[in-house]
């Protein structure tokens, strides 16, 4: 695949998974500073990595929520949870990923996604 090629896949990813209106307000927000940071996690997250065919978007969804969980980026965990919802995860699911991230990762990390986890699903109605 081209960059060219890789980025187009990766906008559609992106924006099957995070929804047009987060892509819309990122790359609105883009400018002459983070314009390469765009492209390149456009083309490389979301082009390369999301659309390979080793593990469904489910289970992408899965890593991805326990690895934000555990490193406590919160912003991302929150948008990441809204991603796992379009993904086809259910809530229990998600609390399942992050029991998983209580026992492995440690229960501080787990306390705290479960707040921003809980806060995100009341805010999308779950």
């Amino acid at each position: 695949m081209t960059d060219q090629q890789r980025y187009e896949a990766g906008m559609a990813v992106r924006r099957q998974v995070l929804g047009d209106a987060h892509v819309d307000r990122a790359v609105a927000g883009t400018d002459e500073f983070t314009t390469d940071f765009q492209d390149l996690i456009t083309r490389y997250a979301w082009g390369e990595i999301w659309t390979r065919e080793g593990l469904d978007r489910r289970t992408r969804s899965c890593v991805t929520l326990a690895v934000l969980a555990t490193l406590h980026h919160d912003e991302e965990l929150a948008m990441h949870v809204r991603a796992a919802l379009r993904n086809g995860l259910t809530p229990d699911e998600v609390k399942e990923v992050l029991l998983q991230v209580a026992v492995y990762a440690g229960v501080p990390a787990a306390n705290r996604a479960f707040k921003v986890a809980q806060e995100t699903l009341r805010q999308e109605g779950r």
